[in-house]
């Protein structure tokens, strides 16, 4: 299918991704889940059990899988446009810009696809690493949910999922899977991973610069929770009035996702009510970045790169540029 593995669309912590073509034409996706992948192919049989029995246009389609003794790969349709990364950070940003309502139609997208896995499966599925990276778009910029080397299933009856250990990205990650005391871990995980990428999408720039110097780093929800509360608006280079209105709708709703306590979140479903409703009626969250009563300060240092630890800079201020396409 790949003529000898000549054309890499990417590599991760799974293996590498590789173009192929099927003898009908139609082009594919390949994972090759190689040697950095975990050694017991639990990302092989999690990505078949989940994905490969369910259909949702917002959600990647597996169309089959290859095994051969310890070799495994994973035959997905091909996504044209890449991954959503590509398409948000500046450094990675591709050729053609994404207009604002296009990120909106992206975002509304996701939101449905992560509804689908929670509500529209006869087991719930959790992704538990919804980010930029593992968002493809297709031909039309249509977004499908990928990646489900880290998912995990439950019955819909049980609200509360045991794990062993904390699974997702860091800078995505809710602070539940951290913190048993301030609830257990549900879907509400995912929701907290969606509000992060939704602040992402509406701000076109990582939620955390790492790479920048204390001084002018800047933790962006932080920074925007300030300014509304403050009763100032974002300020959107040549943005018209109706591009302002989806921008404010996308970043209040992604603090709403990101409180601290998963009992303060919204669920899938009400966040794609918020995201199809009128920006007018949204109210603002309480500051996402609270610590509730009991958590424990001490020792909090092993976690001082979490987002949910970081207070954000009010003295800076941020711009954002809307790329007209």
């Amino acid at each position: 299918m790949t003529k000898g593995f000549q054309d890499k669309l990417g590599e991760g912590g799974y293996g590498s991704v590789y173009k192929g073509e099927l003898r009908n034409g139609h082009f594919v996706a390949i994972k090759m889940l190689g040697g950095k992948s975990r050694a017991n192919g639990q990302e092989f049989i999690n990505e078949v059990a989940t994905i490969g029995t369910i259909h949702h246009v917002n959600v990647v389609r597996l169309i089959g899988f290859c095994v051969e003794k310890t070799k495994r790969a994973l035959v997905y349709e091909f996504m044209p446009n890449g991954s959503l990364d590509k398409h948000i950070f500046s450094r990675e940003r591709m050729n053609i810009p994404l207009s604002c309502e296009k990120m909106f139609d992206i975002a509304l997208g996701v939101a449905r696809g992560i509804e689908y896995l929670h509500r529209g499966c006869d087991m719930r599925i959790l992704h538990f690493d919804i980010k930029p990276h593992n968002i493809l778009l297709d031909l039309n910029f249509s977004p499908k949910v990928s990646d489900f080397g880290l998912a995990k299933l439950y019955p819909i009856d049980n609200s509360i999922v045991s794990l062993t250990a904390a699974r997702g990205t860091m800078g995505y990650m809710a602070p539940e899977l951290f913190y048993k005391n301030i609830g257990g871990v549900s879907y509400k995980a995912d929701v907290y991973s969606f509000g992060m990428l939704l602040m992402e999408m509406a701000s076109r720039r990582r939620n955390m610069n790492e790479g920048e110097d204390r001084k002018s780093q800047v933790y962006f929800p932080s920074w925007v929770y300030d300014q509304f509360s403050e009763g100032k608006e974002i300020e959107i280079g040549n943005g018209t009035e109706e591009e302002e209105k989806i921008l404010k709708k996308m970043i209040i709703i992604a603090l709403w996702c990101i409180q601290m306590k998963p009992s303060d979140r919204p669920s899938m479903n009400k966040v794609v009510e918020l995201l199809e409703g009128d920006v007018e009626s949204l109210e603002m969250p309480p500051k996402p970045f609270q610590a509730p009563k009991g958590m424990p300060v001490q020792g909090i240092g092993q976690f001082r790169n979490l987002p949910w630890l970081l207070p954000g800079d009010s003295t800076n201020s941020l711009t954002i540029v809307i790329n007209r396409r």
